[in-house]
């Protein structure tokens, strides 16, 4: 059985469009099935600071004081192909390392539906409340610091001015990252099958088997 991870995601890949075009290789989960195998949640890094790259729209992390946080997203459920997918997008100026966050969970049931159906993740961060502590992976900036700006990278705004570019209809002029892992993908490259569409677990679900089956696959 394969591994399961569980990720927490600071910048573009908070946004569920740009997640699911990374690993499924398109900005929507092919099928409800799929759809089912991630869990995404609001979530907090303690003792992090998250700035701007310079001449981007995405954000780097970096180790601070312990007064700063980051507001993020916990997905749990992915897999060993899907950490392949995530560290070629990433690229070498980024260092995934294991980190502990904690779920925010919010404080009225009424989540604020607006930016898309990502209500959860723009909410205002005093509107949660901290919940349990889990482990996770992360990706750390480790290129030099020269790169970042000084201000903090707003998720709102990227939503709002830029996500388009990304998974909209002005994605298919632009790379954005996804170019090199939908090169490896089509030269197989994956060791670990996969799970796009052309992925062992895609193939499995297409087949008709049975959904208890392919989750286990997931996982």
């Amino acid at each position: 059985m394969a591994s399961s991870h569980t990720a927490f995601f600071y910048g573009t890949l908070m946004a569920p469009p740009v997640l699911h075009r990374v690993i499924w290789g398109q900005s929507t989960p092919p099928t409800p099935a799929h759809a089912s195998l991630l869990h995404i949640r609001p979530a907090i890094l303690h003792a992090h600071q998250r700035r701007q790259v310079r001449h981007a729209d995405y954000p780097a992390v970096l180790p601070s004081s312990p007064s700063s946080s980051v507001r993020g997203t916990l997905v749990t459920g992915l897999t060993d192909g899907d950490i392949w997918r995530l560290d070629i997008f990433e690229g070498d100026m980024y260092e995934r390392r294991k980190v502990r966050v904690r779920v925010l969970e919010q404080k009225d049931s009424k989540a604020d539906e607006g930016e898309g159906g990502m209500g959860d993740l723009t909410a205002k961060e005093e509107d949660n409340v901290e919940g349990d502590e889990v482990e996770a992976e992360t990706y750390i900036w480790v290129a030099p610091a020269s790169h970042l700006e000084d201000e903090e990278w707003d998720f709102r705004e990227f939503v709002r001015d830029k996500m388009k570019r990304w998974v909209g209809r002005e994605a298919a002029e632009m790379d954005e990252g996804f170019q090199d892992v939908d090169d490896a993908v089509a030269a197989g490259k994956d060791p670990t099958g996969g799970r796009g569409a052309n992925g062992s677990i895609t193939r499995q679900l297409e087949k008709g088997g049975k959904t208890e089956e392919a989750l286990g696959a997931a996982v």
